[in-house]
Protein backbone atom coordinates (compact mmCIF):
# COMPACT_ATOMS: atom_id res chain seq x y z
CA UNK A 1 0.00 0.00 0.00
CA UNK A 2 1.74 3.54 -0.97
CA UNK A 3 2.19 5.84 1.62
CA UNK A 4 3.29 8.59 -0.79
CA UNK A 5 0.69 11.72 -1.23
CA UNK A 6 -0.42 12.75 -4.43
CA UNK A 7 -0.63 9.20 -5.78
CA UNK A 8 3.01 8.83 -5.62
CA UNK A 9 4.60 5.23 -4.82
CA UNK A 10 7.68 3.47 -3.98
CA UNK A 11 7.99 2.77 -8.09
CA UNK A 12 8.17 6.49 -9.10
CA UNK A 13 11.09 7.26 -6.07
CA UNK A 14 13.72 5.91 -8.62
CA UNK A 15 15.12 7.94 -10.59
CA UNK A 16 15.22 12.17 -9.93
CA UNK A 17 14.10 12.16 -6.62
CA UNK A 18 15.06 15.35 -6.04
CA UNK A 19 13.53 16.85 -3.23
CA UNK A 20 11.62 14.24 -2.28
CA UNK A 21 14.04 12.48 0.43
CA UNK A 22 16.62 10.35 -1.82
CA UNK A 23 18.21 7.05 -0.47
CA UNK A 24 21.17 7.95 -2.13
CA UNK A 25 24.55 8.67 0.62
CA UNK A 26 25.93 11.81 -1.55
CA UNK A 27 24.28 14.57 -0.23
CA UNK A 28 21.41 16.28 -2.90
CA UNK A 29 22.70 19.23 -4.56
CA UNK A 30 21.82 23.22 -4.14
CA UNK A 31 18.88 24.19 -6.19
CA UNK A 32 18.47 28.18 -6.86
CA UNK A 33 14.14 28.51 -6.25
CA UNK A 34 12.22 30.14 -8.22
CA UNK A 35 12.13 33.92 -7.90
CA UNK A 36 9.36 36.33 -8.31
CA UNK A 37 9.45 40.41 -8.32
CA UNK A 38 6.15 41.92 -7.22
CA UNK A 39 5.01 45.22 -8.82
CA UNK A 40 5.75 47.82 -7.24
CA UNK A 41 2.32 48.90 -4.97
CA UNK A 42 0.90 53.01 -6.27
CA UNK A 43 1.14 55.52 -3.41
CA UNK A 44 -2.07 56.69 -2.00
CA UNK A 45 -2.97 60.25 -2.06
CA UNK A 46 -3.33 61.56 1.73
CA UNK A 47 -6.42 63.18 0.97
CA UNK A 48 -8.66 60.38 0.04
CA UNK A 49 -12.00 60.43 1.05
CA UNK A 50 -12.02 58.53 4.70
CA UNK A 51 -13.62 55.15 4.78
CA UNK A 52 -13.19 54.56 0.82
CA UNK A 53 -11.44 51.80 -0.10
CA UNK A 54 -7.84 52.00 -2.08
CA UNK A 55 -7.51 51.98 -5.58
CA UNK A 56 -6.27 48.73 -6.64
CA UNK A 57 -4.36 48.03 -9.54
CA UNK A 58 -4.39 44.70 -11.67
CA UNK A 59 -1.54 42.49 -10.53
CA UNK A 60 0.51 42.09 -13.26
CA UNK A 61 2.17 38.50 -14.10
CA UNK A 62 5.96 37.85 -12.02
CA UNK A 63 8.93 38.89 -14.25
CA UNK A 64 11.27 36.69 -14.59
CA UNK A 65 15.19 37.32 -15.36
CA UNK A 66 15.54 35.79 -18.61
CA UNK A 67 17.80 32.43 -18.40
CA UNK A 68 17.50 31.76 -14.65
CA UNK A 69 17.58 28.66 -12.81
CA UNK A 70 13.79 27.12 -12.48
CA UNK A 71 12.64 30.26 -14.63
CA UNK A 72 12.17 30.49 -18.90
CA UNK A 73 15.75 30.80 -20.46
CA UNK A 74 18.75 29.63 -19.26
CA UNK A 75 22.03 31.25 -17.48
CA UNK A 76 21.24 34.98 -17.78
CA UNK A 77 21.83 37.41 -14.68
CA UNK A 78 18.91 37.34 -12.48
CA UNK A 79 17.19 41.27 -11.68
CA UNK A 80 16.63 40.89 -8.21
CA UNK A 81 15.30 44.75 -8.49
CA UNK A 82 17.24 46.65 -5.89
CA UNK A 83 18.46 50.07 -6.28
CA UNK A 84 21.70 50.38 -8.22
CA UNK A 85 22.27 53.95 -7.16
CA UNK A 86 19.56 55.32 -9.62
CA UNK A 87 17.39 58.10 -7.99
CA UNK A 88 13.70 57.61 -8.94
CA UNK A 89 11.36 59.40 -9.90
CA UNK A 90 12.48 61.05 -12.91
CA UNK A 91 14.36 60.19 -15.97
CA UNK A 92 16.86 63.04 -15.61
CA UNK A 93 17.48 62.12 -12.05
CA UNK A 94 15.58 64.90 -9.99
CA UNK A 95 13.17 64.03 -7.24
CA UNK A 96 9.74 63.65 -7.71
CA UNK A 97 7.87 66.48 -7.79
CA UNK A 98 11.18 68.40 -7.74
CA UNK A 99 10.10 70.38 -10.98
CA UNK A 100 8.01 72.92 -9.09
CA UNK A 101 4.77 70.08 -8.56
CA UNK A 102 3.98 67.71 -5.81
CA UNK A 103 4.94 64.72 -5.13
CA UNK A 104 6.66 62.81 -2.43
CA UNK A 105 9.87 62.76 -0.34
CA UNK A 106 12.05 60.33 0.91
CA UNK A 107 10.09 59.41 4.13
CA UNK A 108 6.79 58.73 1.72
CA UNK A 109 5.20 61.99 2.47
CA UNK A 110 3.07 64.15 -0.30
CA UNK A 111 5.44 67.20 -0.95
CA UNK A 112 3.55 70.73 -2.23
CA UNK A 113 5.67 72.75 -4.63
CA UNK A 114 8.24 74.74 -2.92
CA UNK A 115 8.09 78.16 -1.08
CA UNK A 116 7.85 81.29 -3.37
CA UNK A 117 9.95 83.46 -1.26
CA UNK A 118 9.78 86.34 -3.82
CA UNK A 119 6.10 86.69 -3.41
CA UNK A 120 6.00 86.15 0.56
CA UNK A 121 9.23 88.82 0.81
CA UNK A 122 6.51 91.30 -1.31
CA UNK A 123 3.69 90.29 1.10
CA UNK A 124 6.07 90.90 4.10
CA UNK A 125 7.43 93.98 2.83
CA UNK A 126 4.32 95.42 2.29
CA UNK A 127 2.69 94.58 5.62
CA UNK A 128 5.92 96.61 7.17
CA UNK A 129 4.87 99.49 5.08
CA UNK A 130 1.14 99.66 5.99
CA UNK A 131 2.04 99.23 10.06
CA UNK A 132 4.82 101.91 10.17
CA UNK A 133 2.02 104.34 8.28
CA UNK A 134 -0.65 103.55 10.62
CA UNK A 135 1.57 104.00 13.85
CA UNK A 136 3.34 107.15 11.73
CA UNK A 137 -0.43 108.44 11.16
CA UNK A 138 -2.02 107.41 14.88
CA UNK A 139 1.41 109.42 16.47
CA UNK A 140 0.78 112.24 14.68
CA UNK A 141 -2.82 113.03 14.91
CA UNK A 142 -2.04 111.81 19.34
CA UNK A 143 0.97 114.35 19.40
CA UNK A 144 -0.85 117.12 17.40
CA UNK A 145 -3.66 116.49 20.28
CA UNK A 146 -0.65 117.36 22.77
CA UNK A 147 -0.61 121.11 21.18
CA UNK A 148 -1.78 123.71 23.26
CA UNK A 149 -2.52 126.16 20.58
CA UNK A 150 -2.78 129.14 22.80
CA UNK A 151 -1.41 132.01 21.26
CA UNK A 152 -3.23 133.96 18.50
CA UNK A 153 -0.50 136.09 16.88
CA UNK A 154 -3.26 137.96 14.38
CA UNK A 155 -3.97 140.04 17.26
CA UNK A 156 -0.43 141.44 17.34
CA UNK A 157 -0.52 144.65 14.98
CA UNK A 158 1.55 147.19 12.71
CA UNK A 159 3.87 144.10 11.82
CA UNK A 160 7.57 144.06 9.97
CA UNK A 161 6.65 142.47 6.13
CA UNK A 162 7.91 138.91 6.26
CA UNK A 163 11.71 137.98 5.37
CA UNK A 164 13.27 134.52 4.28
CA UNK A 165 13.36 131.61 6.66
CA UNK A 166 11.21 131.10 9.64
CA UNK A 167 11.93 132.60 13.09
CA UNK A 168 10.56 131.98 16.64
CA UNK A 169 10.18 133.06 19.83
CA UNK A 170 11.30 130.91 22.29
CA UNK A 171 10.39 131.65 26.18
CA UNK A 172 11.11 129.99 29.04
CA UNK A 173 8.82 131.07 31.93
CA UNK A 174 8.58 130.58 35.31
CA UNK A 175 5.57 128.85 35.20
CA UNK A 176 4.39 126.40 38.09
CA UNK A 177 1.38 125.34 36.69
CA UNK A 178 0.57 121.35 37.86
CA UNK A 179 3.44 121.29 40.09
CA UNK A 180 2.78 120.08 43.77
CA UNK A 181 4.25 121.58 46.79
CA UNK A 182 7.05 119.10 46.96
CA UNK A 183 8.15 119.93 43.40
CA UNK A 184 8.19 124.03 43.88
CA UNK A 185 10.53 122.68 47.25
CA UNK A 186 12.51 120.40 45.40
CA UNK A 187 13.18 122.52 42.08
CA UNK A 188 13.68 125.84 44.07
CA UNK A 189 10.93 127.26 42.20
CA UNK A 190 9.57 129.46 45.13
CA UNK A 191 5.28 129.99 45.15
CA UNK A 192 5.17 133.43 43.23
CA UNK A 193 1.31 133.68 41.73
CA UNK A 194 1.36 133.91 38.04
CA UNK A 195 4.05 133.45 35.43
CA UNK A 196 6.84 135.41 33.76
CA UNK A 197 9.54 134.68 31.34
CA UNK A 198 12.36 133.41 32.74
CA UNK A 199 14.44 133.60 29.15
CA UNK A 200 14.08 134.56 25.80
CA UNK A 201 15.56 133.99 22.14
CA UNK A 202 14.84 134.03 18.79
CA UNK A 203 15.82 131.13 16.67
CA UNK A 204 16.16 131.97 12.90
CA UNK A 205 15.90 129.00 10.48
CA UNK A 206 17.67 129.48 7.36
CA UNK A 207 19.54 128.37 3.64
CA UNK A 208 22.26 129.73 5.68
CA UNK A 209 22.01 127.69 8.67
CA UNK A 210 20.19 128.29 11.99
CA UNK A 211 20.69 131.24 14.55
CA UNK A 212 19.90 130.75 18.10
CA UNK A 213 19.96 134.73 19.58
CA UNK A 214 19.03 135.16 23.66
CA UNK A 215 17.11 138.90 24.72
CA UNK A 216 18.33 139.00 27.92
CA UNK A 217 15.18 139.37 29.86
CA UNK A 218 16.15 142.66 31.48
CA UNK A 219 16.73 144.18 28.24
CA UNK A 220 15.75 148.03 28.08
CA UNK A 221 13.46 148.10 25.09
CA UNK A 222 10.23 150.07 24.61
CA UNK A 223 6.53 149.33 25.15
CA UNK A 224 4.77 150.37 22.37
CA UNK A 225 1.07 150.63 21.40
CA UNK A 226 -0.84 147.13 21.35
CA UNK A 227 -4.36 145.94 20.99
CA UNK A 228 -5.20 144.35 24.47
CA UNK A 229 -5.33 140.08 23.87
CA UNK A 230 -8.09 139.76 26.09
CA UNK A 231 -10.53 143.02 25.90
CA UNK A 232 -9.31 143.30 21.90
CA UNK A 233 -8.80 147.40 23.04
CA UNK A 234 -6.15 149.53 21.23
CA UNK A 235 -3.36 150.82 24.02
CA UNK A 236 -1.33 153.77 22.53
CA UNK A 237 2.11 153.71 23.38
CA UNK A 238 3.79 156.10 25.96
CA UNK A 239 7.07 156.17 24.52
CA UNK A 240 7.70 153.98 28.41
CA UNK A 241 11.27 151.96 28.20
CA UNK A 242 11.29 149.00 30.79
CA UNK A 243 12.81 145.69 31.10
CA UNK A 244 11.74 143.34 28.00
CA UNK A 245 9.88 140.88 30.56
CA UNK A 246 7.40 143.55 31.90
CA UNK A 247 6.02 143.04 28.59
CA UNK A 248 5.39 139.96 28.87
CA UNK A 249 3.70 140.71 32.50
CA UNK A 250 1.95 143.45 31.22
CA UNK A 251 -0.49 141.56 28.31
CA UNK A 252 1.16 138.12 27.74
CA UNK A 253 3.07 136.61 25.01
CA UNK A 254 0.68 138.77 21.88
CA UNK A 255 2.42 141.66 23.33
CA UNK A 256 5.84 140.17 23.90
CA UNK A 257 5.74 139.59 20.51
CA UNK A 258 4.65 143.35 19.60
CA UNK A 259 7.85 144.23 21.37
CA UNK A 260 10.12 142.46 19.98
CA UNK A 261 8.98 142.95 16.67
CA UNK A 262 8.35 146.68 17.37
CA UNK A 263 12.21 147.20 18.81
CA UNK A 264 14.27 144.81 16.38
CA UNK A 265 12.28 145.47 13.09
CA UNK A 266 12.20 141.35 12.72
CA UNK A 267 9.02 139.56 12.08
CA UNK A 268 8.11 136.52 14.58
CA UNK A 269 6.44 133.79 13.11
CA UNK A 270 6.00 131.15 15.66
CA UNK A 271 5.97 131.19 19.03
CA UNK A 272 6.79 128.63 21.42
CA UNK A 273 6.84 128.69 25.48
CA UNK A 274 7.32 126.15 28.19
CA UNK A 275 7.07 126.16 31.91
CA UNK A 276 9.92 125.36 34.92
CA UNK A 277 7.92 122.17 35.04
CA UNK A 278 7.89 120.55 31.38
CA UNK A 279 11.64 121.41 31.34
CA UNK A 280 12.36 119.27 33.73
CA UNK A 281 9.99 116.16 32.95
CA UNK A 282 11.53 116.32 29.04
CA UNK A 283 15.02 116.23 30.49
CA UNK A 284 14.51 113.08 32.91
CA UNK A 285 12.34 110.98 29.42
CA UNK A 286 15.45 110.75 27.78
CA UNK A 287 17.59 110.24 30.94
CA UNK A 288 18.96 113.38 31.46
CA UNK A 289 21.26 115.76 29.11
CA UNK A 290 25.50 115.27 29.52
CA UNK A 291 27.28 118.82 29.73
CA UNK A 292 30.73 119.89 30.08
CA UNK A 293 30.68 122.95 32.84
CA UNK A 294 33.85 124.32 32.34
CA UNK A 295 34.03 125.94 36.23
CA UNK A 296 32.87 125.06 39.24
CA UNK A 297 29.96 127.39 40.41
CA UNK A 298 27.33 127.24 43.29
CA UNK A 299 23.84 129.40 43.73
CA UNK A 300 21.83 129.03 46.93
CA UNK A 301 18.69 130.61 45.04
CA UNK A 302 18.54 128.03 41.68
CA UNK A 303 19.55 125.20 44.01
CA UNK A 304 22.70 124.93 41.60
CA UNK A 305 25.72 123.43 42.93
CA UNK A 306 28.24 122.04 39.55
CA UNK A 307 31.87 120.87 39.84
CA UNK A 308 33.78 121.15 36.57
CA UNK A 309 33.50 118.85 34.08
CA UNK A 310 31.98 116.15 32.01
CA UNK A 311 28.61 115.20 33.64
CA UNK A 312 25.02 114.41 33.36
CA UNK A 313 22.01 116.24 34.68
CA UNK A 314 18.48 115.08 35.22
CA UNK A 315 15.86 117.08 35.55
CA UNK A 316 16.26 118.93 38.62
CA UNK A 317 19.72 120.09 37.85
CA UNK A 318 19.45 121.09 34.58
CA UNK A 319 16.41 123.92 35.94
CA UNK A 320 18.88 124.92 38.24
CA UNK A 321 21.61 125.25 35.77
CA UNK A 322 19.98 127.10 33.38
CA UNK A 323 18.29 129.98 35.73
CA UNK A 324 21.42 130.77 37.64
CA UNK A 325 22.71 134.19 37.51
CA UNK A 326 23.87 135.68 40.50
CA UNK A 327 26.61 133.18 40.54
CA UNK A 328 28.02 134.98 37.97
CA UNK A 329 29.92 138.48 36.96
CA UNK A 330 28.10 139.19 33.73
CA UNK A 331 24.73 138.23 35.81
CA UNK A 332 21.87 137.69 33.03
CA UNK A 333 24.08 137.33 30.52
CA UNK A 334 26.22 134.61 31.27
CA UNK A 335 23.10 133.36 32.36
CA UNK A 336 21.64 133.22 28.39
CA UNK A 337 24.94 131.72 27.29
CA UNK A 338 24.24 128.75 29.23
CA UNK A 339 20.74 128.82 28.45
CA UNK A 340 21.52 128.50 24.64
CA UNK A 341 24.42 125.58 25.41
CA UNK A 342 21.92 123.60 27.49
CA UNK A 343 19.02 124.04 24.95
CA UNK A 344 21.56 122.85 21.84
CA UNK A 345 22.99 120.35 24.08
CA UNK A 346 18.99 118.63 24.53
CA UNK A 347 18.02 118.79 21.26
CA UNK A 348 21.52 117.16 19.93
CA UNK A 349 21.20 114.15 22.22
CA UNK A 350 17.16 113.73 21.83
CA UNK A 351 17.15 113.63 18.35
CA UNK A 352 19.19 110.72 18.26
CA UNK A 353 18.21 106.98 16.20
CA UNK A 354 18.25 105.52 20.21
CA UNK A 355 15.51 107.99 21.35
CA UNK A 356 13.73 108.42 17.92
CA UNK A 357 13.60 104.52 17.52
CA UNK A 358 12.60 103.26 21.00
CA UNK A 359 9.42 104.32 21.66
CA UNK A 360 9.65 103.62 24.81
CA UNK A 361 11.86 106.56 25.19
CA UNK A 362 10.10 108.18 22.51
CA UNK A 363 6.44 108.99 23.48
CA UNK A 364 7.51 109.66 27.34
CA UNK A 365 9.62 112.43 25.80
CA UNK A 366 7.21 113.91 23.55
CA UNK A 367 4.37 113.69 26.22
CA UNK A 368 6.15 115.41 28.58
CA UNK A 369 7.15 117.96 26.08
CA UNK A 370 4.00 118.24 24.71
CA UNK A 371 1.86 118.39 27.68
CA UNK A 372 3.42 121.43 28.94
CA UNK A 373 4.12 123.39 25.83
CA UNK A 374 2.08 126.66 24.46
CA UNK A 375 2.22 127.42 20.92
CA UNK A 376 0.61 129.69 18.44
CA UNK A 377 -2.80 129.00 16.60
CA UNK A 378 -0.57 128.45 13.32
CA UNK A 379 2.18 126.51 14.83
CA UNK A 380 2.17 122.65 12.83
CA UNK A 381 3.79 119.41 14.35
CA UNK A 382 6.59 120.05 11.02
CA UNK A 383 7.02 123.23 11.65
CA UNK A 384 8.01 122.49 15.45
CA UNK A 385 10.02 119.57 14.48
CA UNK A 386 11.98 122.24 11.95
CA UNK A 387 12.85 124.39 14.72
CA UNK A 388 14.18 121.05 17.25
CA UNK A 389 16.16 120.25 14.40
CA UNK A 390 17.77 123.93 13.54
CA UNK A 391 18.42 124.04 17.25
CA UNK A 392 20.31 120.65 17.14
CA UNK A 393 22.32 122.16 14.60
CA UNK A 394 23.81 125.35 16.41
CA UNK A 395 25.59 122.39 18.63
CA UNK A 396 26.17 120.41 15.54
CA UNK A 397 28.60 123.64 14.37
CA UNK A 398 26.33 124.43 11.19
CA UNK A 399 24.58 127.47 13.17
CA UNK A 400 25.50 130.89 15.19
CA UNK A 401 24.97 131.63 18.77
CA UNK A 402 25.05 134.75 20.53
CA UNK A 403 23.65 137.36 22.65
CA UNK A 404 21.22 140.31 21.08
CA UNK A 405 24.11 143.12 20.29
CA UNK A 406 24.75 145.43 23.46
CA UNK A 407 26.13 148.99 23.64
CA UNK A 408 25.98 149.16 27.78
CA UNK A 409 23.70 149.51 30.79
CA UNK A 410 21.20 151.96 31.68
CA UNK A 411 20.03 151.97 34.73
CA UNK A 412 20.86 148.08 35.06
CA UNK A 413 19.37 147.63 32.11
CA UNK A 414 20.89 146.45 28.71
CA UNK A 415 20.76 148.51 25.88
CA UNK A 416 21.50 147.28 22.84
CA UNK A 417 23.38 148.56 19.80
CA UNK A 418 21.11 149.79 17.18
CA UNK A 419 22.99 150.20 14.35
CA UNK A 420 24.54 146.06 14.96
CA UNK A 421 20.86 145.04 15.68
CA UNK A 422 19.66 146.61 12.26
CA UNK A 423 22.44 144.98 10.58
CA UNK A 424 21.40 141.93 12.28
CA UNK A 425 18.05 142.07 11.17
CA UNK A 426 18.98 142.66 7.36
CA UNK A 427 21.46 139.64 7.12
CA UNK A 428 18.67 137.23 8.99
CA UNK A 429 15.79 139.07 6.99
CA UNK A 430 17.86 138.44 3.52
CA UNK A 431 18.73 134.54 4.68
CA UNK A 432 22.72 135.51 4.61
CA UNK A 433 25.48 134.14 6.88
CA UNK A 434 24.98 136.31 10.00
CA UNK A 435 28.92 138.03 10.49
CA UNK A 436 27.40 140.58 13.47
CA UNK A 437 29.29 139.98 16.88
CA UNK A 438 27.35 140.82 19.94
CA UNK A 439 30.15 142.90 21.55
Amino acid sequence: MSDWPDGRTDDNRSGNRYGQGSDNDRPESARVMRHVQRPSVPPQPRNAPRGSAPRQRRPEPPQYAPGGNGAPGDNAAYDSGYNTGQVYGGGDGRRAGGNGGGGRNDNGRVQGPPPDWRRRIKIGSLALVVVVLVVSIGTYFWADSKLKREVDLSKVIERPEEGDGTNYLIVGSDSREGMTSEDKKKLHTGSAEGKRTDSMMILHDGSNGPTLISLPRDSNVEIPSFKGSESGKLYPGRGQFTKLNAAYAMDGPELLVRTVEFNTGLRIDHYVEIGFGGFAKIVDAIGGVELDIPKAFKDKKSGADFQAGKQTLNGEQSLAFVRTRYAFAEADLARTKNQQKFLAALASQTATPSTILNPFKLYPTMGAGLDTLIVDKDMSLWSLSQMFFAMKDVTGGDGTSMNMPMSGFSGGNVVWDKAKVKQLVEQLNNDEKVTVTEK
